[in-house]
């Protein structure tokens, strides 16, 4: 399984937004200025976080963005997922698609799941604080 840029890019202007929310919006030019990112290309990743009201667009000469919820209550999974679509490491176990002939006689299957719920138990138990609190005090050392 490989993150695009979308899903990567997605989950740093969350966290840049949750880093410098000071209850006012932010700009894109701001979040791309530090991210060292394309304004034009965050502009269609917050179209997308926009429609699914994970931001709030705030228009005018003030506007920019603002989280609609607070930190914690974003998991990595959630943005990744919206960005990424399914994060399962193989179709045949993918919540959607459940329809392999083979499913009753394959090994493999025992392999991926165990592979998707790996995944599933990080990316879904971190959440936007535990990145911002990671951000805060550069902490490379991750916990099991």
């Amino acid at each position: 399984m490989k993150i695009s840029t979308k899903g990567r890019y997605a989950l740093r202007m969350m966290l840049d937004l949750a880093l410098n929310d000071s209850e006012r919006p932010i700009r894109i030019k701001e979040i791309a200025k530090r991210q060292n990112i394309s304004d034009k290309y965050l502009e269609q990743i917050i179209s997308v976080l926009n429609k699914a009201r994970y931001v709030r667009s705030i228009r005018g000469p003030q506007g920019g963005y603002l989280l609609t919820k607070r930190p914690e209550e974003y998991t990595v999974g959630m943005i990744l997922r919206l960005t990424e679509g399914s994060m399962a490491p193989v179709d045949c176990i993918d919540d959607e698609i459940t329809d392999c002939p083979r499913m009753d006689d394959c090994a493999t299957v025992i392999l991926w799941k165990r592979l998707n719920d790996a995944i599933s138990g990080v990316i879904d138990h971190v959440t936007l604080a535990d990145l911002v609190d990671w951000q805060l005090t550069k902490n490379g050392d991750y916990m099991i």
